[in-house]
């Protein structure tokens, strides 16, 4: 079923089957006003239950390969945003902002990718010649992390460091093949980051750091990753010391099996394909290749070896692995900023409190992503025509006004953030 373009409040998502595209599409369907909604996606039959259970006549599904210009061109001409939803970003986002500036219409996405923003960041001036916003990063992390940022670093005169950190657990059976690319991009290989007051690259998944995490999590060990956030927010504060994104898997023998098969894959011991198998079967409780195993088990060890882990934690995981048993879900995002404010120094943490089953924004990563994701596109709506360029969450959005927007499409207030 196709979808025209003659409405004026159109708005349209490409990757709408992906798992974090579906609930920015659930949850921005509940924001007042009369949208239409184009779905598209490469498997078109794949949203016929999605758009089933929106209200009546919402939405409509349609076959897009994003790489076909025309076709590209044709559903995203006259709509008030365009939504991406599709990943890998490094791959995906350059033609549909391409088009977007051509056919001169408002771009949005929760690009993860660093250089895939760093590329976005570029058409600035692009952007403003065309009079649209490119708006980037707008999902959990980045996205509500940098919101958190702009938050907390309000406390303070003088900002020193940030730390930005995420946790996701355990979400077997079931990933995209995309969200674990990605997984695989940040285990290995160079990392940019800000640190003693400029750039500087580090190795992925080496430098520690951790915090005190909401969501059942408590104090929780993390890994410095390649994540947009550590190139885009030192634009708002250059005078920092100190600006890095840390996050992880829980339970932590996730981490190692990302690790090993990272550098696995850095070293051409294993393509990215085959990689990305190995940890499909593990998350639909499948055996896996024994190479990928070897790399894995590889990776569990030097976690312990560093004192990460433990071998105790190793053990309990591959048991309940083999009986295929997950772990309580338990996950967050949480940011910490120390700087001074009349020559006091202090500290200023938000986070998300609660996590897992029975709650609404992160019941998974999926859930806040695509909820944080459907916020943003409200408050984009809001200011339709406002603002032109390239721009992180940092660079426009109000922390009030956001948290004001997770509640506009469903939130429960106490969900969204505390200070710590």
């Amino acid at each position: 079923m196709t979808s025209t373009h003659e409405s004026a409040r159109r708005v349209v998502f490409i990757g709408a089957a992906g798992e974090m595209c579906r609930v920015a599409v659930e949850r921005f369907a509940t924001v007042e006003g009369d949208w239409e909604l184009t779905l598209c996606d490469i498997r078109p039959e794949s949203l016929e239950t999605l758009v089933r259970r929106l209200p009546a006549g919402r939405a409509t599904a349609r076959r897009l390969d994003l790489y076909d210009r025309d076709d590209l061109l044709d559903v995203v001409r006259g709509a008030e945003l365009v939504v991406l939803g599709a990943g890998p970003y490094v791959r995906t986002s350059g033609p549909v902002i391409e088009a977007c500036l051509e056919a001169k219409v408002p771009y949005l996405d929760f690009d993860d990718d660093v250089e895939s923003t760093l590329h976005a960041l570029t058409l600035h001036e692009q952007a403003g010649q065309a009079g649209i916003p490119i708006y980037v990063g707008c999902g959990a992390s980045p996205g509500m992390t940098n919101v958190l940022v702009a938050d907390a670093a309000g406390e303070f005169d003088h900002v020193e460091n940030i730390d930005m950190c995420w946790v996701v657990g355990d979400e077997r059976p079931g990933i995209g093949r995309a969200v674990l690319e990605h997984f695989l991009h940040i285990t290995a290989g160079p990392c940019l980051t800000w640190e003693n007051g400029g750039p500087i690259m580090h190795r992925s998944y080496v430098e520690t750091g951790s915090a005190p995490m909401g969501g059942g999590l408590g104090e929780t060990l993390m890994y410095e990753t390649a994540h947009p956030e550590a190139v885009t927010v030192p634009r708002r504060y250059p005078d920092a010391k100190r600006i890095r994104v840390i996050g992880g898997l829980d339970p932590a023998p996730f981490n190692g099996i990302g690790r090993g098969l990272g550098l696995a894959v850095q070293k051409g011991k294993m393509t990215t394909e085959e990689a990305v198998d190995f940890l499909s079967d593990l998350l639909d409780n499948r055996l896996g290749s024994l190479r990928g195993w070897r790399h894995a088990m590889r990776g569990m060890i030097d976690q312990i070896r560093r004192g990460e882990s433990d071998t105790g934690a190793m053990v309990r995981f591959l048991a309940s692995s083999a009986v295929r048993r997950t772990a309580p879900y338990r996950g967050g995002l949480l940011v910490r900023v120390t700087g001074t404010r009349d020559g006091v120094p202090g500290v200023a943490i938000r986070r998300t409190p609660v996590a897992g089953p029975g709650t609404y924004l992160m019941t998974d990563m999926a859930a806040i992503t695509g909820t944080s994701c459907a916020a943003f596109m409200a408050l984009a709506l809001d200011e339709r025509g406002k603002r032109t360029g390239a721009l992180a969450p940092e660079d426009w959005v109000d922390p009030a006004a956001f948290y004001d927007a997770l509640e506009r499409v469903g939130t429960p207030r106490a969900e969204i953030v505390e200070s710590v």
